[in-house]
């Protein structure tokens, strides 16, 4: 699966100083993590166009289907501050994906929710589904004997 990281509109700014914020995101998928590249001085009006991959498994031991983005704000001397986040369901898209041999959602803008369950935002992202083929290596054998190039 290809997630394809665009931009975010409306971010809060929670720098007391006035300082503008250096908004990073998160990208979880059922213990596989990214970290997009952190975007400066942009402010509230970040984009990335970046693409990471994930491995699918389907179907899943707990049936979690979830694609959590967790927007963050790089700070230098501190920690980094929790900007909000979106979560993407993605079991009918990944069913979608098996039965086509392909699935797309185009990027689209979902809500970035944060800690309070307030819109804090919103960003966009695209996700593309293709389920590898399963392949079986099959080497030739030869009267019994398996054909190698070691000499």
């Amino acid at each position: 699966m290809e997630v394809n990281l665009v931009s975010a509109r409306g971010l809060k700014n929670n720098e007391f100083w006035g300082g503008g914020i250096d908004p990073y995101v998160l990208i979880q998928y059922r213990g596989q993590e990214r970290k997009s590249s952190t975007i400066r001085g942009q402010g509230s009006k970040p984009e990335w166009n970046e693409k990471f991959t994930f491995k699918i498994e389907y179907p899943s031991v707990d049936g979690q289907y979830k694609l959590i983005l967790k927007l963050m704000d790089h700070d230098t001397f501190s920690s980094d501050d929790y900007l909000g986040e979106a979560t993407i369901y993605l079991k009918e898209f990944l069913e979608v994906g098996l039965e086509n041999g392909r699935a797309e959602i185009h990027p689209k803008k979902y809500s970035v929710v944060g800690s309070d369950q307030c819109y804090c935002g919103e960003i966009q992202v695209g996700v593309t589904f293709t389920p590898k083929k399963a392949t079986h290596d099959v080497e030739e054998e030869y009267g019994g004997w398996k054909e190698s190039d070691d000499y």
